[in-house]
């Protein structure tokens, strides 16, 4: 993703905070975690979770 960063996924508008969605794998860095999921819409995202939060640096398209 380039640009700002997003806060709902640009397919279905679910909110990127939001519940629910599905957890594909979570796995565990010097930093915090990768953790790849997946939205309501199907389409699956890399999300990061460190000591500045959680933020979304990919998305496929719908699933």
């Amino acid at each position: 993703m380039t640009g700002t960063q997003r806060e709902a996924c640009p397919h279905c508008g679910w909110p990127d905070r939001a519940e629910p969605f599905q957890v594909v794998s979570r796995h565990g860095t010097a930093a915090g975690h990768t953790v790849w999921t997946r939205c309501g819409c199907g389409s699956l995202q890399v999300r990061v979770v460190d000591a500045c939060g959680m933020r979304v640096l990919s998305r496929s398209g719908r699933g």
